[in-house]
């Protein structure tokens, strides 16, 4: 399927490695340029460099901490020097420390709500502008599954994630009749180096090997499988389609079934 988006600028945020690389190349093949960017300048260079010679489009990379304002000024300044514009948003960062709510301060919170929610509300704030000219966006905010269903021990993620499905339901509302959509992908477990490393760790904990964490942690999910972040990658380049347009204010999910409720 051809989803008309050869040539859109796309603007992905946290996208060195893991869930923001694979979107960052899902759009690339469908021949977006694009501005990629991390915190990490070596990483985010090798990043561009492969997907510019992998796909044969143009691939700006950025130094940005999206915790610092002056750093996405500085991301959209370079974004529209280059390009002149945005066409696609994908907004990512990483999850805050785990642990009871007992666990933390008032202070933690803060942090956690700077991380995920005021992240995603100044990028927004950054590229809107261009969208509402050109009369033609797409916003995707990466979240978690815990939008849905609050998981024990996550207190911080699972209040500051809330935050963002708000804020971009909200958003929809008042861009649509621009033709920009705003929706939210979900994701449950994607086998990114962050899970790895999760069952690395649970290896070592519980003196189990590799394979026996990883069956455990499949044997939770209806697919008896983890999903790949090729398939998340997926579900963002069509919900940046053109065919895509009338679908705005949603949430959707990718976690092979674990949600078990109804809305």
């Amino acid at each position: 399927m051809d989803l008309k988006i050869k040539g859109k600028i796309a603007v992905v945020t946290a996208s060195s490695k893991g869930l923001g690389k694979a979107v960052a190349e899902a759009l690339a093949a469908e021949g977006c340029n694009l501005v990629v960017c991390s915190r990490d300048e070596a990483r985010i260079s090798e990043a561009a460099d492969y997907i510019r010679g992998s796909y044969n489009v143009e691939v700006l990379p950025v130094v940005c901490d999206v915790l610092k304002t002056e750093d996405i000024e500085n991301l959209r300044k370079k974004t529209i020097a280059q390009f002149k514009t945005c066409h696609i948003l994908f907004t990512n960062a990483g999850g805050p420390p785990s642990g009871k709510i007992e666990d933390f301060k008032s202070e933690d919170f803060k942090q956690a709500l700077e991380l995920n929610l005021v992240s995603t509300i100044n990028l927004v704030y950054a590229f809107l502008p261009y969208m509402k000219t050109q009369k033609w966006g797409r916003i995707l905010a990466s979240t978690s599954t815990n939008v849905k269903q609050p998981l024990p021990k996550f207190a911080l993620a699972n209040v500051s994630r809330v935050g963002v499905l708000a804020f971009i339901k909200s958003l929809s509302m008042e861009v649509a009749n621009y033709h920009i959509t705003a929706n939210t992908l979900a994701p449950g477990y994607i086998l990114t180096e962050l899970i790895k490393k999760m069952l690395e760790n649970q290896c070592l904990k519980e003196n189990i090997t590799y394979d026996e964490a990883l069956k455990r942690l499949q044997d939770k999910i209806p697919t008896r499988s983890i999903g790949k972040p090729e398939e998340f990658g997926a579900l963002a380049a069509f919900l940046a389609s053109e065919q895509a347009s009338y679908i705005t204010g949603e949430t959707f999910l990718i976690d092979g079934g674990m949600y078990s409720g109804l809305m």
